[in-house]
């Protein structure tokens, strides 16, 4: 019999879950980088993801991470993201609410007040805080080089009929929906079209059109969605539901998604340099992208964006893992399961 024990710290950001582990049964990872170290969770570990993440003990939306010792002083922390679609290279949701949530339970002591630079799998990301009395009111991140990869990509969509979409990196591979003429606006969505009709637009897409990051040539695969939609808050610029894993709608406006968003608009000649980007999520929430510079990926034009956002804790929770239990491992409910 085995019994594994996780401590971990419960909140969310703008909306969305994160879990953040920060004791117990976290397993040593071999590698020099944390994607190294990613690869190997996924080979070995990947149990504790689906543990933590799918029901009973999470849900279809859970995300969070775990925090590991930095590879070099060059950092001040490394986090494994996790959630349910799997362990993202980089979440910008998931790395606010992990910086307020280290910051606030005095877990890493910067090198530099107000930044912490953080070792994710897909590369260095330095978020700056602002800290008022015990708490973080913001986060501002500095995210990996994002870009837009290609522009008009063609999908037969069953269920909505053809589409064309962008296609644009933020830490993640993103499809974008923009108008058109089979789909108007993210309002003409519910929420059960965006469930039943992203899986297909994804499976569609990834049957039909090879992507790989310029880079990185582990990265070739599209794994979001992002619908896009007019605004329903006056101080926002644009409204977007992404959907990810499973049956995932993110309910913050997703980091990687707005820093996707923020190069494709750069790309376009819809944002300029600066500019702030006010994405609103599907539950009203906000963040506020902008470009901080240019620079470019295996050749390619790109960006270097900042996502500022807030988030909250909500609790502590120590979860068991006991193999006494036939739903240990963790489960889903999806189309063609009971």
């Amino acid at each position: 019999m085995a019994r594994h024990t996780f401590v971990c710290i419960d909140g969310h950001t703008c909306g969305n879950p994160v879990r953040v582990v920060t004791g117990g049964s976290i397993p040593v990872l071999k590698g020099a980088t944390m994607f190294d170290k990613r690869q190997h969770f996924l080979a070995e570990f990947d149990w504790i993801r689906k543990s933590l993440c799918f029901e009973p003990r999470g849900h279809d939306m859970m995300s969070g991470s775990i925090l590991y010792p930095p590879s070099s002083d060059d950092y001040d922390v490394a986090i494994l993201f996790i959630e349910t679609s799997g362990c993202l290279p980089m979440c910008g949701h998931g790395t606010i609410g992990t910086v307020t949530t280290i910051i606030e339970h005095g877990l890493v002591t910067p090198k530099t007040p107000g930044l912490l630079r953080l070792e994710t799998p897909a590369g260095l990301v330095e978020a700056r805080y602002i800290q008022n009395g015990p708490y973080v009111d913001s986060v501002t991140l500095t995210n990996v080089p994002s870009f837009l990869l290609g522009r008009g990509y063609e999908v037969e969509v069953d269920g909505i009929g053809a589409l064309t979409v962008d296609v644009a990196y933020g830490g993640n591979f993103y499809a974008i929906v923009e108008p058109q003429p089979n789909y108007a606006d993210l309002s003409d969505l519910e929420p059960s079209d965006i469930v039943r009709l992203s899986p297909k637009l994804r499976t569609a897409f990834n049957a039909r059109h090879s992507i790989v990051h310029p880079e990185n040539p582990a990265l070739n695969k599209l794994t979001h969605v992002l619908w896009t939609g007019k605004p329903k808050n006056p101080g926002s610029s644009g409204r977007n539901a992404v959907f990810y894993g499973d049956k995932a709608i993110d309910r913050s406006p997703c980091g990687t998604g707005t820093s996707a968003r923020v190069a494709q608009l750069f790309a376009t000649g819809r944002l300029r340099e600066g500019e702030a980007f006010v994405h609103e999520s599907i539950i009203g929430s906000t963040f506020t992208g902008r470009v901080a510079r240019q620079t470019t990926v295996g050749g390619k034009p790109a960006i270097i964006p900042t996502i500022e956002g807030w988030a909250r804790v909500t609790g502590y929770n120590t979860i068991f893992v006991d193999d006494r239990d036939p739903f240990w491992a963790g489960f889903q409910v999806v189309d063609g399961e009971g």
